[in-house]
């Protein structure tokens, strides 16, 4: 037996209104990439895409969507992306566009990436931060961004 082998594309959503981040689906996303693939490969590419691919993470809050494609022709999903410029979710028409951040070979690859991106993220806004209760704030979330194991040996040398 074969084991069909995916890439999992880790994309950011980019709004200019974060409050319409909130009607995100994973239906809604599934629809427009498709469309986005028919758009630039014809029939083909939506054939591929039909025939082993899903969306199997849809963050609402911080935009991320984790969508997964046959390792064989993720390209034409990768290609496709910048094509999307709006998502229809529960009636609505969310202006947007892909931000393709990591392509990795399992979930737990994306899930490791997507913690780094996150805490540099956070570090990014460190600087911008004008009060020192903001500081506090996003140091706290810095803080938080690390693996257990890591907070396990901070709290033992705290003791």
């Amino acid at each position: 037996m074969v084991r069909v082998k995916s890439r999992y594309l880790l994309c950011e959503v980019c709004v200019s209104e974060g409050n319409n981040l909130r009607f995100l689906e994973e239906k809604a996303v599934y629809q427009a990439v498709r469309g986005a693939v028919q758009k630039a490969h014809g029939e083909y590419g939506a054939a591929l895409y039909s025939i082993g691919s899903s969306v199997t993470y849809v963050n609402a809050y911080t935009g991320i969507v984790i969508v997964r494609f046959r390792k064989a022709h993720y390209r034409l999903l990768w290609s496709a992306l910048p094509f999307i410029t709006s998502v229809w979710s529960q009636g609505q028409k969310i202006q947007c566009f892909f931000n393709c951040i990591h392509i990795g070979g399992t979930i737990r690859t994306c899930q490791k990436f997507l913690v780094r991106y996150g805490r540099q993220q956070l570090c990014r806004m460190l600087p911008l931060c004008k009060t020192e209760a903001e500081k506090q704030e996003v140091r706290k979330a810095v803080l938080s961004c690390s693996l257990n194991k890591f907070r396990q040996e901070d709290e033992e040398e705290e003791m």
